[in-house]
């Protein structure tokens, strides 16, 4: 039984609206030297703008020092953008007073890369877990027993195993189902997973990720979901958006975002991972990204992909590309996108070999998450 009703209630004629509307975001820090005298201006995030539907994932993905972190952290206000605006369920979030903009983080939650470094080492898991439910005066302590109880076992922790612990006596996999259960105790209608898989090893990666697709479906949670791992994103994401120096390179369904990369960048990072051939479905050697990304205290002019672009003509050093509709949904910023594939994504689809659970049964491995999945996670 759910003891906690949500902070803000959705309404019909809201029910299809964005959830999260990003529109011109720009954060810049002001770098300083010696004595305190300002040396330049780092561009880490410029003209960003996207929407995200209710219960989708948006997956964003680069290189590091794209700008990923520092556009999650725009979002929630924990770094207020230098310009551009926020709107999460319709209201603004740029200059919101601090009770109003702490009710509306409780909708909207963050986890991150290191579960150890966002809980309490000296509390118990069940206080970790209760600490946002405290804000709720008409919730009794055996009422907030009962939730931290139905939180742990919706990750997939026994309570009675794990309620007791310390986040030291926890490994990796259950620390960050913690951090879950606590980041989705208020109802949250919004998750940003900074980087959130990427300290676990392989195996609990995808019972993290097979937990927050559970919760996506129980829940009806939207994600924004960050990470460099991008067969990671692949796998849970409804949309992509590759960042590159601060700005939007790319943005488009994951399926034919992958399948049919348009801008040089996000195929040069597509090539950069083991994988196979679209065309021959031949394995292919991973290519390692030429050049080093410029740096975002003196961005090139013009896009600032093009100092590593072998596509590069005059004009793009001369006129930065804005995003524009290339087809199948993709927006690129480009002037010289990639020419569409002689195949499509449903031939493709069609030409790849069934997996067991395309024949109606579980493939191997993907049975752990019905049964206490945090039990060695």
């Amino acid at each position: 039984m759910t003891l906690v009703e949500p902070t803000i209630e959705t309404t019909d004629a809201d029910a299809d609206a964005p959830i999260l509307q990003v529109r011109n975001v720009v954060q810049e820090f002001v770098t300083k030297g010696p004595g305190g005298v300002r040396a330049g201006v780092v561009h880490a995030v410029s003209d960003v703008s996207f929407e995200l539907g209710r219960g989708e994932t948006l997956g964003i993905v680069g290189e590091t020092g794209s700008g990923k972190s520092t556009l999650a952290r725009a979002i929630i206000q924990a770094d207020p953008p230098k310009s551009g605006d926020v709107v999460f369920r319709g209201r603004s979030l740029v200059g919101m007073s601090k009770r109003e903009l702490r009710k509306a983080r409780a909708e909207m939650q963050m986890v991150y890369q290191d579960p150890f470094g966002s809980l309490n080492p000296r509390w118990r898991v069940e206080d970790v877990v209760a600490e946002p439910l405290l804000g709720h005066a008409s919730m009794s302590r055996s009422e907030r027993h009962a939730r931290v109880r139905e939180l742990l076992d919706m990750v997939g922790l026994d309570p009675d195993q794990y309620m007791r612990r310390r986040p030291l006596e926890l490994s990796g996999g259950q620390a960050q189902r913690v951090a879950i259960a606590r980041a989705i105790a208020l109802h949250p209608a919004l998750i940003i997973c900074d980087e959130a898989i990427s300290s676990l090893d392989v195996l609990i990666q995808a019972q993290v990720l097979n937990l927050f697709e559970k919760l996506r479906e129980e829940l009806g949670l939207a994600y924004v979901f960050i990470a460099h791992d991008l067969a990671t994103v692949k796998q849970i994401s409804d949309k992509v958006a590759v960042m590159h120096l601060g700005q939007l390179a790319e943005v488009g369904p994951a399926e034919a975002l992958y399948a049919a990369p348009r801008h040089p960048y996000t195929k040069a990072l597509l090539d950069s991972i083991p994988g196979l051939d679209p065309e021959t479905g031949q394995a292919r050697r991973p290519v390692p990204i030429q050049g080093e990304p410029p740096s975002p205290l003196h961005p090139p002019s013009g896009c600032r992909f093009r100092t590593r672009c072998s596509r590069a003509e005059g004009v793009c050093a001369e006129v930065e590309p804005r995003l524009r509709d290339v087809g199948d949904g993709q927006r690129v910023a480009c002037h010289f996108p990639l020419d569409p594939p002689t195949f499509s994504v449903d031939s493709l689809r069609a030409s790849m070999p069934k997996t067991d659970a395309a024949a109606g049964t579980p493939a191997a491995g993907s049975a752990g998450e019905g049964a206490a999945p945090g039990a060695g996670a």
